[in-house]
């Protein structure tokens, strides 16, 4: 059966893509970010069951070696991650298109359309393509929300069925983006230049962590990119680094300044870019 794990569905969003849109975070993912502010995502539930003695509300019971999740009681008090040893969520539920799409269909016409993010995304590609048939067919926009990990100019039939992508740059060179991620970002760096000459990148985005990569590099090669592809319409997200929500190991990276964030959007204006926000 083709199937997904998601972690969670944001019924409205207006951070995920232009307009009103419905988010689905899809579950795993094949980066480690240091600064990730949704760690639960990263790794699959192992079904230890040390999660389920912090349910209150008996959302979570454990039944034949595996931990059953029951939404119905759930209260999102967040303390089965909070108490996870491996870092996950039991909080998910492996759904198929046709079940994801059901719980969309209860927020149209109030949105103009999907967006699919993680985790990674792309980690359940024939789910994607599957859910995104279904969510055009129904006359929605459809983005992916990806690390740029995978080949997507490899895949037309994903392509196909998706709006765009919008493209987390973690940092410039492989050294840092190892250091930030723990993994290569050459895919990433290929998928910034195929997907704006195709047309098919809405959006970058950028958390700013001025301790653990060179940022104004990043800015400028990604802005150079896109000038390059004539591609100066879109959006560039410069995002603050924020500890609500990282592990707690991480939590003593700095925010920058206001002013290092604004000097940041002004160099990708300075390149040209016409839409550039602060968040």
């Amino acid at each position: 059966m083709n199937t997904a794990v998601v972690n969670k569905i944001i019924p409205f969003s207006c951070v995920d893509g232009p307009g009103n849109r419905t988010a689905v975070f899809l579950q795993g993912c094949n980066f480690d970010c240091k600064y990730c502010h949704n760690p639960e995502t990263i790794q699959p539930c192992v079904h230890c069951g040390a999660c389920v003695a912090y349910c209150k509300p008996g959302a979570l019971t454990f039944e034949n070696g595996r931990v059953r999740y029951d939404i119905s009681k759930c209260v999102l008090c967040d303390e089965c991650f909070h108490h996870c040893p491996h870092g996950s969520s039991p909080r998910t539920r492996e759904m198929t298109p046709e079940q994801v799409m059901g719980e969309v269909r209860k927020n149209m016409p109030f949105i103009r359309g999907v967006t699919v993010s993680g985790g990674e995304c792309t980690r359940w590609r024939d789910f994607l393509t599957a859910f995104l048939a279904l969510a055009k067919r129904e006359g929605l926009g459809t983005l992916l929300d990806s690390n740029g990990s995978y080949e997507f100019s490899e895949d037309p039939e994903l392509m196909a069925v998706a709006d765009g992508v919008m493209l987390d740059i973690k940092a410039w060179t492989a050294e840092e983006h190892r250091r930030v991620t723990g993994r290569d970002n050459a895919a990433v760096l290929r998928n910034l230049r195929w997907l704006a000459e195709q047309e098919k990148l809405p959006e970058v985005r950028t958390v700013v962590v001025p301790e653990l990569f060179d940022c104004e590099q990043t800015v400028r090669r990604v802005c150079e990119v896109l000038r390059e592809t004539g591609r100066l319409d879109t959006r560039y997200k410069i995002i603050c680094y924020r500890p609500m929500g990282v592990r707690a190991e991480y939590r003593g990276l700095k925010s920058p300044e206001q002013t290092e964030l604004s000097r940041l959007a002004e160099i990708a204006r300075g390149y040209g870019l016409t839409d550039v926000v602060i968040i």
